[in-house]
């Protein structure tokens, strides 16, 4: 266990040095020269809080760290606003030099459905994790685990990562623990093989929207308003959206196995489908009489190179990185409340390769919560060099050894996806 606590000014600098070795050992970090790794105390707050830290391995290589910052319960008008605090956070450690297991996302039975983090951890037999990607949740209730950007599953891209500006990505190689964040892009296409014709893609596993003009027309062939056109695997939910438009269901070579001038079906292993709605069903359907159809789906990297999607590979998507090289790089938010304090889920990496993954219990009495500014400056005192800011408020959870870790918000949420730790190597 370590406590900062406040002390003379001249004993200060050398106890938070003292200190912030320790909870770097503890954390799996190596201390680094930099101030910001050296701080010890969490850079939050009123510098004259008490902070403790205890940690405990829960496996070679895994190690689970709870940090308390100060020591009064907060008024409860005062969330928002108090410099006394108090903080809870939580952090998994995961040294890939060391750890036996290996890190992934899993998303449940299927995509387009929500459970809860406890039940991710459980059911994927992991030892521990925490909730992901920002989903769809009340936007669109039929759908609700539908990520809204990446949502990279085993090396299956079952959902893009999206153009929003505030999107970011959190990539492990699950056969090296092996972890990258960063922005990626994606673009898709469906032609046919003898390249008469191509559609572009707008989403996977995404349901499509009817052009507002053209909501009363049951035939969308008529449509002279542009539409979306849209992949869907059987991971996605136990059928496919069902509407006005179109549906082609398509076998493993990519050929045609039936078409239907109506959306929603069943589909079975190694089948996939193509819907579109607006004036591009009939561009879709006059892909079709060629019988047999190529599918181009390609993401790339910040820097335009292309990210292979091999087996083992995982992705989830956060919104606005926090730090990038050890910098920290948020975004002023103005008046956005989501930029406000509310609870926090963060993934990062430090300059050595280790993953962290860090809850922060917020909007209560006893722990209320960071901006996203607070919450940047948490990353890079725990020696998080690159890290993003997965989803929060009242989804953020952190699971192990089959139980709660930290207290979310309100009941605990069920979520789309969760990052979690599993004994033994990836198969």
């Amino acid at each position: 266990m370590t406590v900062c606590t406040p002390g003379p000014s001249g004993l200060r600098r050398a106890g938070a040095l003292v200190a912030a070795t320790l909870a770097a050992v503890a954390l799996g970090v190596v201390p680094s020269a930099r101030a910001d790794a050296a701080a010890g105390a969490l850079p939050i707050g009123d510098a004259d809080l008490t902070q403790v830290t205890t940690s405990r391995a829960l496996a070679d290589g895994v190690t689970l760290t709870r940090i308390v910052r100060g020591t009064e319960p907060a008024p409860a008008d005062q969330i928002n606003t108090t410099t006394r605090g108090p903080w809870v956070v939580n952090v998994l450690t995961i040294d890939p030099r060391r750890a036996r297991g290996h890190l992934k996302a899993t998303y449940g039975d299927n995509l387009g459905q929500v459970e809860k983090t406890t039940d991710l951890v459980r059911d994927a037999g992991a030892l521990a994790g925490v909730n992901a990607s920002f989903f769809t949740f009340t936007a669109n209730p039929r759908y609700p685990g539908d990520p809204v950007g990446l949502g990279l599953y085993g090396g299956k891209l079952l959902g893009e990562p999206t153009a929003e500006p505030g999107e970011v990505n959190f990539v492990v190689d699950a056969h090296t623990n092996r972890a990258l964040t960063g922005k990626l892009t994606w673009s898709g296409s469906v032609r046919d093989r003898r390249g008469h014709a191509v559609l572009p893609l707008e989403f996977i596993n995404h349901p499509p929207v009817v052009p507002a003009g053209c909501a009363a027309l049951t035939d969308q062939t008529t449509c002279a308003e542009p539409g979306d056109v849209v992949r869907f695997t059987p991971e996605f939910d136990a059928a496919t959206p069902a509407g006005a438009g179109v549906e082609v269901v398509l076998d493993r070579a990519g050929c045609v196995v039936r078409t239907a001038t109506t959306r929603g079906t069943t589909l079975t292993e190694g089948q996939t489908s193509v819907q579109a709605t607006g004036h591009d069903t009939a561009a879709l359907l006059e892909l079709t009489g060629h019988g047999c159809l190529e599918m181009s789906s390609t993401v790339t990297d910040q820097q335009g190179r292309k990210l292979p999607l091999r087996p083992g590979l995982f992705g989830v998507n956060g919104r606005y990185p926090l730090t990038a090289n050890g910098q920290i790089v948020v975004p002023d938010g103005g008046g956005d409340s989501f930029f406000a304090r509310n609870p926090r889920t963060i993934a990062g990496t430090s300059r050595d390769g280790t993953i962290m993954l860090a809850t922060i219990d917020g909007r209560q009495t006893t722990s209320v919560g960071t901006t996203l500014a607070e919450t940047a400056a948490v990353a890079q005192a725990l020696g998080m060099d690159d890290a993003i800011n997965l989803d929060g408020g009242g989804s953020t959870t952190m699971a192990a050894e089959g139980g709660l870790v930290n207290h979310p918000s309100g009941a605990e949420r069920a979520v789309g996806d969760a990052l979690v730790y599993v004994p033994g190597r990836y198969r």
